[in-house]
């Protein structure tokens, strides 16, 4: 078992690098929070110092309008170079929790003759906005605290500076003590959802996807399949359906193992030939539908069916599909000296809005591919001839 650090909230360093996409994303929205906080903050300043009240003297004015400028110009970017911030989202933390410390310890300095309020409120705040790391938050909080001190004792009167220390060593060291509990729990937090976010992932890849070949179970499949015929938005689609020949003499003769083993290689196969890649498996069904990508499926026992996109022609169907079948005829296992399959094409037109109809076309070009002599593709091309195709052409 990994050993917890105390520099990663008490959890392993993994555990919290699988938490790092919401880490981010909870401190960018903090960051915009604390941003327009800033903003509307030192406006008030700004406008007590043009008004010689509270305390403010007119010459802090210059000041406050550089920060006020300066966060508007880094909400503009925040908001029009969002991409930009995210990609170099720790710099930016570092360069928001800067800001902020400097302009406490700003207004500290603007009212030499009393205690800094703002810059412990600042120091609490920055402590419970931010996940970075104990180590890092402790020493920013620690050098940003040294940073008020020195300014403190330039400034200040002793009796002043004195009571400056006693309060911002007590505000550090409740603003660390607050980081760790707080960041730790919101991390326990982050770990909870992640874990319930596998498991949904791992229940949407069981429901979705056949557990021997990977393929697309059958209802999933229909259903992707269902959803491509309703959008009607592109052209060069067909439906596959095949069936190894002559499996029950495997099954027979060498085994259920190696009947398993032939029907695995012939869905690598089917994988491999169409370049199907499912990257993120449990998020593949949303984007194959979405994003126009092929998708193949398991009937049950040997049969497939695949649902090929951007297959403009039917030169280009021939040879995709005696593609297919080459690779099948090519394989070699133990016992056995090639996979032969026949195999059923029909062509998706405009008209189509069954998705049965055109199963049913499908399943009848398997069963004329059987009945040419099996080991041979027959395509049915709507109202066009009809072509069929084997591996030695």
């Amino acid at each position: 078992m990994r050993e917890k650090s105390f520099n990663y909230y008490g959890y392993e360093k993994i555990t919290y690098e699988d938490c790092t996409s919401l880490i981010s994303s909870m401190n960018i929205r903090h960051m915009e929070i604390l941003n327009l906080w800033f903003i509307v903050i030192t406006s008030v300043y700004l406008f007590f110092s043009w008004q010689n009240s509270y305390g403010f003297s007119g010459q802090n004015a210059p000041v406050f309008l550089v920060l006020f400028l300066g966060e508007a110009v880094f909400e503009i970017i925040l908001l029009k170079r969002r991409e930009y911030m995210e990609a170099h989202l720790a710099a930016t933390i570092y360069i928001n929790m800067t800001s902020l410390i400097v302009f406490g310890i700003i207004c500290s300095s603007a009212q030499p003759y009393m205690a800094g309020t703002m810059y412990p409120v600042i120091l609490v705040l920055v402590a419970l906005s931010y996940i970075t790391t104990m180590l890092q938050m402790t020493a920013f909080l620690v050098l940003s605290s040294i940073g008020f001190v020195i300014v403190s004792y330039v400034i200040k009167p002793g009796s002043i500076f004195n009571q400056d220390i006693f309060n911002v060593l007590v505000v550090l060291i409740l603003s660390i003590i607050l980081h760790y509990t707080f960041q730790r729990a919101r991390i326990r937090q982050f770990i909870t959802y992640r874990h319930s976010e596998k498991m949904q992932q791992e229940l949407e890849i069981k429901s979705s996807f056949d557990s021997l070949t990977s393929l697309l179970n059958r209802g999933r499949f229909f259903s992707m399949a269902s959803d491509v015929l309703r959008k009607r938005d592109e052209e060069g689609i067909v439906l596959a359906i095949m069936d190894l020949d002559k499996f029950k003499q495997i099954n027979d003769s060498l085994g259920h193992q190696m009947g398993d083993k032939v029907i695995q290689v012939a869905s690598r196969t089917i994988l491999d030939v169409f370049e199907i890649e499912y990257g993120d498996k449990w998020s593949f069904p949303e984007r194959a539908v979405r994003e126009g990508l092929s998708f193949a499926g398991r009937l049950g026992g040997d049969e497939f069916v695949v649902l090929i996109r951007n297959i403009p022609d039917e030169e280009k169907i021939e040879e995709v599909f005696k593609k297919m079948l080459s690779a099948l005829n090519s394989v070699k296992l133990n016992g056995i000296e090639g996979i032969y399959a026949s195999i059923g094409v029909t062509k998706i037109s405009d008209e189509d809005v069954d998705l049965d109809m055109v199963y049913s076309r499908a399943d009848a070009a398997l069963y004329r591919s059987k009945e040419a002599g099996r080991n041979q593709i027959y395509v049915i091309t709507n109202n066009e001839k009809d072509i069929i195709i084997n591996e030695e052409e």
